[in-house]
Order: C-alpha cells, then sequence, then structure tokens
C-alpha cells in the first residue's frame, strides 16, 4: 500500500515521507498483545479445543492488522510532517 504522490488538496508532496513498515510492525506489536490477552481470557475461562482458537483468531488479527494499516501510515506521516522529521544525518565537522 503507498500514498499518492501529491496531495489532491494542497499540492503537498508525500514522496518526502518515508513512513516503510514501522506502522506495520506497530501494529502487529499492539493488536498481537491484545489478541494474545484476550485468547489467554478465553483459555482461562471455557477452555475451548485448539481449533477454536485457529478458527477464531487468525483471521480476526489479520484483519484488524489490516483494516488499521492505512490510518496508521496516514498518522505516521501526518506525525512526521507536524515535527518536521527527515532522515538522520552524521553533520560533518567544519
Amino acid at each position: 500500500m503507498s500514498f499518492a504522490e501529491r496531495c489532491r488538496a494542497c499540492g503537498l508532496d508525500f514522496a518526502a515521507f518515508n513512513v516503510g513498515d514501522g506502522p506495520a510492525a506497530f501494529l502487529i506489536l499492539v493488536i498481537g498483545g491484545l489478541i494474545t490477552g484476550l485468547a489467554i481470557a478465553l483459555e482461562l475461562s471455557a477452555s475451548p479445543p485448539f481449533w477454536v482458537h485457529i478458527l477464531l483468531w487468525v483471521p480476526l488479527t489479520a484483519v484488524a492488522v489490516i483494516g488499521s494499516l492505512r490510518v496508521s501510515k496516514g498518522l505516521l506521516l501526518a506525525l512526521e510532517y507536524r515535527h518536521r522529521a527527515h532522515e538522520g544525518r552524521i553533520a560533518e565537522d567544519e
């Protein structure tokens, strides 16, 4: 998934921003933690068979991560713009 080259409303160049895989990794960690907690709670309360966990949690995790990826990428781009973030460079002493 990628952004358009420029904003249709204001012409902001999105190519200057580098969101990379940060949002995906963040979502996997956060949503993975939530799903793991829910799976443990279900296991301790109802003790369903293992196949129930697979049928329930694998699709739910995939839908949650993929469904929120666009929002998280947009949020990261907005945060980079707001804080004027750019790639780090080593300053040369003159």
